[in-house]
């Protein structure tokens, strides 16, 4: 389940960088997340769908290493982004 553009510019309006930011990684872990809520409650209702299940895992494994990436280079810009985000 992609997501509407609509809501996707919106994501990267509220989380770029700079002006012209579409694909720096706090904008990625915006639509990472906001695709593994998605994700959860189609699981929720369908609980027998593994492919779905296994793309989750897959988002959430890439959310955490860009999540670790962003730590490891500014320390000050993942704790905004975790209370922007309300993750943890």
């Amino acid at each position: 389940m992609p997501l509407e553009r609509e809501e996707k510019e919106k994501l990267i309006k509220k989380f770029k960088t700079h002006d012209s930011d579409t694909g720096s990684s706090e904008v990625q872990i915006a639509i990472l997340t906001n695709e593994i809520n998605q994700l959860t409650g189609h699981l929720k209702t369908h609980k027998k769908d593994f492919s779905s299940r296994r793309g989750l895992l897959r988002k959430v494994g890439l959310r955490r290493r860009l999540m670790r990436y962003i730590q490891k280079e500014s320390p000050e810009r993942h704790e905004a982004l975790v209370k922007k985000l309300k993750l943890g």
